[in-house]
Formats: structure tokens, C-alpha cells, sequence
């Protein structure tokens, strides 16, 4: 997996944020919750920021498990070594 699944919040578009695709994002993932909504920064090439929430597409506490271990392969592995 390895890619955190967001979206931007209900009326909100990458336009009327004021995005253009070419920054770099800060997205904190501590403390994850399906469907939750976290802080986004967005750090552009000129050194300004725009600060926004978006939405985790996290289902599920087991997708965000897998998404903590990297991936539904590396899970399994991870349980069964504990085994």
C-alpha cells in the first residue's frame, strides 16, 4: 500500500484551495481513525504554505492497521511472526 487514501472535504476542490500540484505535502499520521479528518500543509516551491483539512478513505480500524504496516502482505507476515 503505502499511499494514505485522502479527500478533500465536502465543497472543497484542489482549486478553491488554492492548489496547483506542484507541492509538497505534511500529513501527519499518528493518530489515523477511519473517515477522520486531519491537517494537511502544503508547502509550495516559493516557501508559502496553505494549511487544509482532508478526509481519511480509511474504512476501516483492519485498513488502517494494514496501512500502518505498509500493506496487506506485510500484516500477515507481521502476524504470523508473532506466532
Amino acid at each position: 500500500m503505502g499511499v494514505l487514501p485522502l479527500s478533500f472535504r465536502k465543497g472543497e476542490n484542489s482549486d478553491s484551495i488554492g492548489l496547483d500540484g506542484t507541492e509538497f505535502f505534511d500529513i501527519p499520521t499518528e493518530e489515523l481513525n477511519p473517515f477522520s479528518e486531519i491537517p494537511v500543509v502544503a508547502r509550495r516551491i516559493d516557501g508559502s504554505v496553505v494549511n487544509f483539512n482532508a478526509v481519511v478513505r480509511l474504512e476501516t480500524p483492519v485498513e488502517v492497521e494494514y496501512y500502518r504496516n505498509g500493506g496487506i502482505l506485510q500484516t500477515v507476515v507481521r502476524n504470523l511472526a508473532k506466532k
